[in-house]
């Protein structure tokens, strides 16, 4: 009888989890059935709509890539990390290799200002080669031969940003961000990677110090670090116009950045792949969605201890972007 009666409640769990996916308005790549209403910032009615699919493949980004409708024109850079080690967690060639040749695109990147595989551009076009990337695309080091300015107008605290001198040969970007956590910053995605990312070393340390320095140490307070990278991602989005636009892909979901040459292990499920031309909305839907998820518990609170929701409020108030969205699921 108590088998029967176990029998009777696997049976009972299995049709309610069934009625539970079906009812769901997404499942994520790592199976959670998840309703619309989960996500704080969600709207039907906002105008910036962001695109998610659950599958993690060179289809789906090409697919997610597609549905923006966004013809990106000219010369087009594709602004992702690179990597620090192998065993970062940084988009593999394999994966964005597709749609990188789709576009004719050339891998953009600059270098660090801490040291590391990537601090020069000899050591970063090296490492560039060691993970595969020139095997897929042209790859270009945006600071190779310097700096130039970029105006903010009404930044939270700077009113110049410092991109890598090659930014200018560019008609157009494709910001591919892998979302993750981060030691400094709380969490990585479209902002950091167009403000940090696109910063050329002088320019990190500017953004890092809250525009008080542009040479020696990266570390500052950590608001004003939060609050100029808003900044500087402004800068990189008013430049663009309509000719930028981001992809966030939330696999291997570590509490550490892909700068990070020896990461923790993701201890949460993958997510999926977001597309946006609004980087706020990108970024702010990826933060609903980690966390709305059963197993983002060690991710919220590497977020939460580095204040790191306080970014997409400065990127609100300096006018980046929309903080509410419409989520198109491309997986119906």
């Amino acid at each position: 009888m108590k088998t029967i009666c176990r029998i009777a409640s696997l049976l009972i769990c299995v049709l309610l989890c069934a009625s539970t996916a079906l009812a769901a308005d997404l499942t994520t790549n790592g199976g959670v059935a998840l309703d619309l209403s989960a996500l704080p910032h969600q709207d039907e009615a906002a105008p910036a709509a962001v695109y998610f699919i659950s599958d993690i493949s060179p289809e789906s980004l090409v697919k997610a890539y597609q549905a923006l409708n966004v013809e990106l024109p000219g010369k087009v850079g594709v602004k992702l990390s690179t990597g620090e080690s192998e065993r970062s967690n940084y988009l593999r060639p394999a994966l964005i290799g597709d749609l990188v040749q789709l576009l004719d695109g050339t891998i953009v990147e600059c270098n660090t200002a801490y040291g590391g595989s990537r601090a020069s551009t000899a050591m970063h076009l090296q490492l560039a080669q060691d993970h595969g990337f020139t095997e897929i695309a042209d790859v270009d080091i945006l600071d190779a031969e310097d700096s130039m300015e970029l105006p903010i107008e009404g930044g939270n605290r700077l009113n110049v940003d410092y991109v890598g001198s090659h930014f200018a040969n560019y008609d157009a970007f494709l910001v591919l961000s892998h979302f993750k956590g981060h030691a400094m910053a709380g969490f990585g995605g479209a902002i950091k990677n167009i403000s940090i990312g696109f910063g050329s070393s002088m320019g990190k340390v500017w953004i890092h110090s809250g525009g008080t320095r542009t040479s020696g140490s990266i570390w500052g307070d950590q608001d004003p670090f939060l609050e100029s990278m808003a900044d500087a991602a402004k800068a990189v989005d008013t430049a663009m116009g309509d000719n930028i636009v981001y992809i966030s892909v939330l696999n291997r979901l570590s509490v550490d950045c892909d700068c990070d040459g020896n990461p923790d292990e993701p201890d949460m499920h993958d997510i999926g792949i977001l597309a946006s031309t609004d980087p706020l909305a990108i970024d702010q839907a990826a933060i609903d969605l980690v966390y709305a998820m059963p197993d983002s518990g060690s991710l919220v609170e590497r977020i939460e201890s580095r204040n790191g929701l306080h970014t997409l409020d400065a990127a609100e108030a300096v006018g980046l972007g929309s903080r509410t969205y419409n989520l198109v699921n491309l997986d119906d």
